[in-house]
This record gives C-alpha cells, structure tokens and sequence, in this order.
C-alpha cells in the first residue's frame, strides 16, 4: 500500500518512543520512576473549575454542539481584551482564533504560510511537533543554530532567507531549551521579517510562566503588527486543561479567513466545553495563575541551584518548564537517556530529539515542571550517583 513519501520520512513522536522504553522495565520499589519527559501538567485543572466544566456539560445545550470555526465570539473578545491590556497594543476579537490546542494553531497558520518546497527557519534546538508538521507537509525546516546560551542570532538568520523562506518561528519561553528570548532579540527578528516580507510566527505557549514580570516584548504596541506578527498561545499549560486541547492563534483578520478553511476540514470548531473552561479560567483564576507561576519559578531556582554542583554538567537553559543541559558522558544522548531509564528510573529526552540529524548527542532536556522540591533533591541525588 502506498505511504506519502513526506510522512514517511517524518520522524516517530518523540515523547511517545520514549514511553516505549518503559515498557517491561520494573522500578526497585526504593527508586520509583522520575518522568521529565513531557511538558504539560499532570493534575487535573483547579476543582472550581471542573465544577464550571460539569455544570456546562450539564445544563448549557451549546456545549455539545458545534461552534463557530475560529470559535466562541465571548472567548476571541476575552483573549483580544486582555492581550491588548497585557502587551500595550490594540488587538481586536476578529484578530483571535481559538484552536483545538497550539500545535493545532501552529499546523493551521503554517497550511496558509507555506506549499511543499517552501522553507521555513526554527532555531535548533527546536520544538519537535513544529519540525514534524513542517516534514510531513514537504515544507523545508531550515535550522537555525543556537549557540552556547540558546539564543538565536538575527544575523545569521537573515544570512538563510531564501527566495522560498516564508516565515521565521521562534519559542519563548523556550521549549527545549527554557530561555527567555529579549524583548530586543525578538524586535530584531520582527524587523527582520518585516525587511524580507515574510512571517514572524512567535509561540508563546509557556509566556504565564515567563520570569520577567510585564510584558515580554513590544510587538503588539505597533499599530501595523498584523502584517508581520502571528502569535501562539495554550491554555493547556495554564489552566491544566490539556486534554480538552485549547489554544490561539492571534493575526490578521486576513490570514484568520484562510486558517478558517483549513480548521473547518480538519476540526470544524474547538471543543465548547475546553473552551468554556478556557473563559472561566481567564475570569476567575489569576490568583491561583499567579501561584501556579511561582511554583514553577521556584522549581526553576531549585534546578539551577542543583547544577551548580554538578560541575561536570553545564546547564544551557533554564526556564517555563524545562532545563536544557550538555551531559559529561562519552556516549550519545539517545543511548544516555535509555541508560538513565535503567540505571536512575529517571526518564528525559535525548537533544538529539530536538535537532538535525547527528546534533545534540551531548545535550537533554528535563520537563522539570511536574516534580516538586523533594523531587527535584531525588533526582540530583540520582544523577550525582551516576556511574557510567
């Protein structure tokens, strides 16, 4: 039978192969299993807002009906009132469209974007659902090396627009490597976009739990953003509404008409009920948000904190809901991670999951958001003992 030669050549979901490497392995009762694989939130959302969820799917018809593809008009007005307020600039409701999830958001602006042979830049290391999408619709991921702190130069990405580069993505918060990009870097890669008459797409799926306080970047306060600016967004992490899949795109009423085509072929509309929580949460959660965030910072002060007595590993980035780190160990990365399932039941991600092929056999990604303070001691005290 007949395999589209471009999804054949896409790789395995990555955190769905590392799963596998569990299978049949039994934990000493004394050193149960740390899983820093995955980014996303493992409770269930707050219990104020599961009651929301239950009295819609309860009493509100609508909520198991179909919607409006770009989804619910209260929802898009909430989004585009508060990011106007958040980021100082103007967005309007008809600027918002609500997705099943970010990586939904993503695959959608990306079908509008670019055409099989197209190119498109993601810094590496990159987040590996973008590289997959891009794979498996023919479209060129150009990588763009970071260097020693994981920030993207905008020089060098110029140097790589071609006559098809059709946007440039960048992740800040970074997934995977944790680093926050400037308000200056990013300015500099709008302009960049804006000289070459391409996309900045800009995913900011993990901006609640940025350490910076205000906002992250100034985009939003030109008048003329749409023209260059897309922007990404999940709820997921924020509200721990993962698996009713909600999240954003924010960008011109133009580009919106054309991902409406593509989301009502593939999903008709996001789901009511995620979307409903979505709204709750964003009228009634700040406070508990706000805890949320600090939590994760300081689980991130406690993962920076740890490394600097592992002087032989070198912590690159460190932010949202990861680490990103250069093991001391001979062995590739790929190989690494499965040894540490064995001898530390601690499961992480290889970087060479986050690269072109035959880079980031040095380096591994820790999800470290999932693991509280007595967690995060364990698994020092584990990779301290590391004898390979």
């Amino acid at each position: 039978m007949h395999l589209n030669p471009a999804m054949a050549a896409t790789f395995a979901p990555p955190v769905m192969e590392a799963r596998r490497w569990l299978d049949g392995v039994v934990f000493p009762q004394d050193r149960p299993l740390i899983n820093v694989s995955q980014a996303a939130p493992v409770d269930p959302p707050p219990l104020a807002l599961r009651e929301a969820l239950a009295e819609a799917a309860l009493n509100d018809p609508s909520a198991h009906l179909y919607g409006p593809v770009l989804g619910k008009p209260e929802l898009r007005a909430e989004v585009a009132s508060r990011w106007s307020r958040a980021y100082g600039g103007s967005i309007a409701p008809e600027q918002v469209a609500i997705t099943q999830g970010c990586n939904q958001g993503f695959t959608a602006v990306m079908a509008t974007l670019a055409a099989p042979g197209d190119e498109v830049i993601l810094p590496t290391p990159w987040y590996f659902n973008h590289k997959m999408w891009l794979s498996m619709s023919g479209v060129r991921a150009v990588p763009l090396t970071t260097g020693p702190d994981l920030l993207p130069d905008p020089d060098r990405a110029e140097a790589l627009i071609g006559p098809r580069t059709r946007a440039i993505v960048l992740v800040t918060p970074n997934n995977p490597g944790g680093v926050e990009y400037p308000a200056d870097l990013v300015a500099a890669f709008a302009d960049i976009a804006r000289r070459h008459g391409i996309a900045l797409v800009l995913d900011e799926t993990y901006r609640d739990f940025d350490s910076r306080m205000g906002a992250p970047h100034d985009l939003f306060r030109d008048p003329d953003w749409a023209r260059v600016l897309i922007h990404l967004y999940s709820f997921s992490k924020a509200y721990r509404l993962t698996g009713h899949r909600v999240g954003a795109v924010v960008a011109s009423t133009q580009r919106l008409a054309e991902v409406e085509k593509f989301l009502d072929t593939v999903a008709i509309c996001p789901s009511q009920l995620g979307q409903i929580g979505a709204l709750w949460g964003m009228r009634h959660l700040g406070h508990w948000l706000g805890g949320e965030r600090q939590n994760i910072l300081t689980r991130r002060a406690a993962m920076t904190s740890g490394f600097r007595n592992l002087p032989d590993w070198r912590l690159m980035g460190c932010g949202a809901y990861f680490a990103y780190v250069e093991h001391p160990y001979p062995m590739p990365s790929d190989q690494l991670a499965r040894r540490l399932v064995h001898d530390a039941s601690i499961l992480m991600l290889p970087g060479t999951m986050f690269q072109p092929e035959g880079a980031g056999r040095g380096e591994l990604r820790i999800a470290f958001a999932n693991i509280d303070a007595v967690g995060i001691a364990e698994l020092f005290k584990r990779l301290t003992a590391l004898s390979l």
